[in-house]
């Protein structure tokens, strides 16, 4: 036999550029499996511990690269693991592509074993674009359309091949009736705003005095206009946490993150400003914005299904930020660095503060503000960071300085939890030169991350770069739903579902030839990161932290933060006395940050 579907499945993935493909073995992909050994694994199979995992690797090779991001699963239980992961992919706007098996097609119908009506299963997640093939003839169309429509859409797209498909002689379709030829290749766009609305957008930014800037990952290509944009109108800049590594933290205006993990700036900026400037984000909590009517508001936003949500914008420019923003420049009128702006930096360097302050507060046994603290000005300049959902999120969110050249990214509109690790291993497949940093929470580690660590064990020898470190908050306990049933709800902990099992997250490291350290006294904290970082191998540290300290909303006002000291303190809140009393301490301790942040 010739070229099989199969053999040609991969070899188009190849002229794609196709470098990695994420993934787990099973027997509706046993075709493709005997394919990747006759290609002399060319795309390289990157075996996960999971599927949702090799989804994840997927995604995060997607977002820190750029590319397209591919994973395969066999057909059911491996179809069905992929979900989560592409989910994420999905509602984050990432290119990836999932090519999974079927049972063959003479037993679809039958109740055959691990037979699922995957069209079904799929038709959400890729509603884009979603085919089954049935023919050899229909591959290339299909497949091709697959990639274009997940780079074009920025979004999952799903080729469903049965395993006797698989194993079927290769034929291209022919110059005849109801054959669909197709072609290689995805020329590159940068659509420019009409020039009606970009004179509307210049006039609604022009007759502002007091201009605030959204920034998301839609701007990431545009870092330089953004700075421009910014000074010309003598604005301040927040940055969705998907567009954290847009702009430097360095720049003095840069007022960092905004919403539930956000900082005191961005809500003062989004309640004082009477212009607002939203690029590349679809940040969702409006309530975090200008109040209703408080501000005129512009929007660049370059897919048009995503445009006009969350705030009432006068003007939705739809087309690439970086372009968009080149046609509006020579349109704005610059203003003076007056008492708006000058405001702007004097609550970010007060901000920075307070941060610093809150690292410095003692913890039993270490503050994780610490940790990321610590870390922060130890960064490389190419470093690539993700951090997992949970508290993590926000020490990520809060404390980390993001500087030109790096990478920063988690799971943004799902904020699943698990991907961190995941991430991190599919953006050293991305750029094995560079070093790479997750920071998690135990509950993460625990569900998936761990066993990740062999995918990276596995593999770390063919990075140029060895360096992967993760970091492991580790408190015993699912700390985020913990304080939000608190200062929410105004429950105690629930300890049957909180507390989680102490692991030996170091030791595992160590047991399969990876370095781990950790750490339970502040002392260690630096030294740690500084030999994690010099380290010859992917490393996992685990800190010892303090579940008693509390995320508080940068936003609350110091009443509120009082209230909420006494809410969490009602009832039998802990199974230990000490962490109830230590969580009063910890609120109280920040009560005088926020009185100082709110005089200014």
């Amino acid at each position: 036999m010739g070229e099989r579907v199969a053999d040609f499945l991969l070899r188009r993935l190849r002229e794609w550029d196709v470098e990695h493909v994420f993934g787990y073995p099973g027997d509706g992909i046993n075709g493709l499996l005997a394919a990747w050994g006759r290609a002399a694994d060319n795309p390289e199979f990157i075996q996960a511990r999971h599927e949702e995992m090799a989804a994840f690797e997927a995604v995060g090779y997607a977002k820190y690269s750029g590319r397209l991001g591919v994973c395969v699963a066999t057909s059911g239980p491996g179809a069905i693991h992929l979900l989560n992961g592409l989910y994420d992919a999905k509602l984050d706007h990432v290119p990836v592509v999932a090519v999974i098996g079927q049972t063959n097609r003479s037993a679809m119908g039958g109740s055959y074993q691990q037979e699922v009506d995957l069209a079904n299963l799929f038709k959400d997640v890729a509603s884009d674009f979603l085919e089954t093939v049935t023919v050899p003839e229909q591959l290339p169309n299909v497949l091709d359309r697959a990639i274009r429509t997940a780079y074009g859409r920025r979004t999952v797209t799903a080729v469903i091949v049965p395993a006797d498909v698989q194993e079927l002689e290769y034929e291209a379709p022919s110059h005849a009736f109801k054959m669909v030829p197709s072609s290689l290749g995805l020329g590159r766009s940068a659509p420019v705003p009409a020039r009606a609305d970009l004179e509307r957008a210049a006039e609604t930014l022009n007759s502002g005095e007091r201009v605030a800037v959204l920034v998301g990952q839609g701007a990431a290509g545009a870092r330089a206009e953004v700075e421009q944009i910014a000074e010309v109108l003598s604005a301040g800049v927040a940055k969705a946490l998907l567009g954290k590594d847009v702009l430097s933290d360095d720049l003095p205006y840069v007022t960092g993150a905004i919403g539930l993990l956000g900082t005191r700036p961005s809500y003062e900026l989004m309640q004082g400003c009477d212009t607002l400037l939203t690029i590349g984000s679809s940040f969702p909590y409006s309530q975090f914005l200008p109040e209703f009517g408080q501000a005129r508001a512009v929007q660049i936003e370059i897919d048009p299904h995503m445009a006009g949500m969350r705030y009432p914008y006068e003007v939705n420019l739809i087309g690439d930020a970086a372009t968009a923003l080149r046609e509006l420049l020579p349109m704005l009128e610059r203003k003076k660095h007056g008492k708006w702006r000058k405001g702007v930096e004097a609550n970010v360097a007060r901000w920075w503060e307070v941060m610093d302050r809150r690292a410095a507060t003692q913890a039993d046994p270490v503050n994780p503000e610490y940790v990321a603290g610590a870390l922060s000005p130890l960064l490389p300049d190419d470093a690539m960071i993700a951090a997992d959902s949970g508290s993590a999120a926000n020490w990520y969110a809060r404390h980390l300085r993001m500087r030109p050249g790096m990478r920063g990214s988690l799971s943004g509109t799902l904020a699943t939890m698990g991907p961190g690790v995941p991430y991190v291993i599919g953006a050293k497949f991305a750029h094995p030169d560079r070093p790479a940093i997750a920071l998690v929470g135990d509950g993460a580690m625990q569900m998936n991350g761990l066993a990740e660590m062999i995918t990276a064990a596995r593999y770390w020898r063919g990075w140029s770069d060895p360096r992967l470190i993760v970091a492991v908050f580790n408190n015993q306990d699912l700390n985020q739903v913990t304080w939000e049933m608190r200062s929410m709800s105004g429950a105690p902990q629930f300890e049957p579902s909180q507390h989680l099992p102490d692991v030996p997250y170091a030791e595992f490291a160590r047991s399969i030839g990876l370095l781990g350290i950790r750490i339970d006294e502040p002392g260690g904290v630096q030294p740690a990161w500084q030999r994690a970082l010099a380290a010859d191998r992917p490393c996992v540290l685990e800190f010892v932290t303090d579940p008693a300290v509390p995320p508080i909303p940068p936003h609350a006002t110091w009443e509120q933060a009082e209230s909420t000291a006494k809410a969490l303190l009602r009832g039998d809140s802990d199974r230990k006395n000490v962490v109830k009393k230590g969580i009063k301490q910890k609120v109280q301790e920040f009560i005088p940050d926020l009185k100082g942040l709110n005089r200014g």
